[in-house]
């Protein structure tokens, strides 16, 4: 058995996009369109596993875009996604600046979560050892939930 993907759906395949690609810095490996269907599948891989994702060798997120609209609220009862990064600080400060709210901050150097545009957690776990406190982080609030 292999780890293979994490679904989600999502209300808006532009605004999810927008977040995952152009603030987030995953890459779209495939997409499928299914007119019968009536549904998109936009599959994305971290940048560090990019590569292998095109050989299906990484873990994906697939993002379910259904063409009818339907509700999906409660996004918490997912979960969430997790994702090492080499600097949480420099990525959180990225986020931050592109508009994203940094829901628990990266006091400890450690660990920070977000929310996508449809509620999803998403948490961002340093890679190695916790890097030293710095501000503005080492004493910013809690902002919702994660």
């Amino acid at each position: 058995m292999r780890y293979l993907h994490s679904m989600i759906r999502v209300a808006d395949l532009d605004a999810a996009l927008d977040f995952f690609i152009d603030k987030l810095g995953m890459v779209e490996t495939r997409r499928i369109e299914n007119e019968h269907g009536r549904f998109t599948l936009v599959f994305l891989a971290a940048p560090g596993d990019a590569d292998r994702a095109r050989s299906d060798a990484a873990p994906l997120v697939e993002l379910t875009y259904n063409w009818d609209l339907e509700d999906y609220s409660g996004g918490r009862n997912f979960g969430h996604l997790a994702y090492e990064v080499d600097d949480i600080y420099a990525l959180c400060d990225k986020l931050a600046g592109a508009g994203v709210t940094i829901n628990r901050p990266p006091r400890d150097g450690r660990m920070a979560f977000i929310r996508t545009p449809d509620g999803i957690s998403i948490e961002l776990l340093q890679k190695g050892g916790a890097l030293p406190a710095r501000e503005p982080w080492a004493s910013a609030p809690n902002v919702g939930t994660w």
